[in-house]
């Protein structure tokens, strides 16, 4: 019990928090220097001892965790999220498995649960997901309806660009980025069809300007969602822990008129 508590803390401690980051960091940058082929076999030799031993330090550490908190362990997302990522850096990377070589990358992403920062938010983008959803059926259902006017209206002249559906989607997902949809789709299409603006215009304005910048109001709301659930929680804490302080000086209190009654 008493290794248990010791190890508890030494999990849950700054210090071991930071060295974990600093591991995971140093790892990801190891792993990007692996994929420089021109390096001398004495350094690739090197990134290669590294690299396991980061590895094991990180199955201590989840072995660590796993003892220490037993079955609360995978009551938390985040460890098992840990535990995922660890299990395939382990699995054989030779053979027919050295495809599974590149997978050790999302070591990575275990800053994602090590940085609070950052998980902050990733829980905000989480707690997005239903307002997303509706936003997503949304624009689902205007890309649907542009796509089918689009292949009606240019599919005889540009077929490359709006000849079913599916390529007519396509092309309107280029134009919602942005990217070449002037001079590189809808002038030409202009050339043929004047007042072909009528359609991309307002197919724009709605996709690009009001969508895209309602996905961003609702991820900054759940994010401050978020933040203000973690402000509350501490008020909380700090609350509990000021009650409990003066519990105590009360308790002190009253040994010390106990004390001084008996004196007299």
């Amino acid at each position: 019990m008493l290794i248990k508590n010791r190890l508890k803390k030494l999990v849950e401690s700054s210090v071991f928090e930071k060295f974990i980051t600093a591991i995971i960091v140093i790892n990801a940058l190891t792993l990007g220097l692996e994929t420089h082929k021109e390096f001398p076999a004495a350094l690739q030799k090197t990134l290669f001892i590294l690299d396991h031993s980061f590895l094991t330090i990180f199955v201590i550490e989840i072995a660590i965790k796993i003892f220490v908190y037993q079955k609360r362990f995978f009551q938390d997302p985040w460890r098992i999220f840990d535990l995922i990522i660890i299990s395939i850096s382990i699995l054989p990377s030779s053979g027919p498995f050295s495809v599974l070589r590149s997978l050790r990358i999302l070591r990575t992403l275990r800053m994602l649960s090590v940085v609070p920062s950052l998980k902050k938010v990733v829980n905000g983008l989480l707690l997005a997901i239903p307002g997303l959803s509706a936003v997503v059926a949304i624009i689902s259902l205007i890309f649907y309806i542009g796509s089918v006017m689009a292949t009606k209206l240019f599919s005889d002249t540009f077929p490359e660009w709006f000849g079913s559906v599916w390529s007519s989607a396509y092309t309107l997902f280029q134009i919602m980025t942005l990217e070449s949809w002037s001079m590189g789709i809808v002038r030409p299409v202009m050339e043929k069809y004047p007042y072909s603006w009528l359609f991309f215009l307002p197919f724009i304005l709605i996709t690009t300007f009001t969508m895209l910048n309602l996905f961003i109001a609702v991820i900054v709301n759940a994010m401050q969602a978020e933040t203000d659930a973690n402000a509350k929680e501490r008020s909380e804490q700090g609350h509990e822990e000021r009650i409990k302080i003066f519990a105590e000086i009360e308790a002190i209190n009253k040994k010390l008129d106990r004390i001084l009654d008996n004196k007299r």
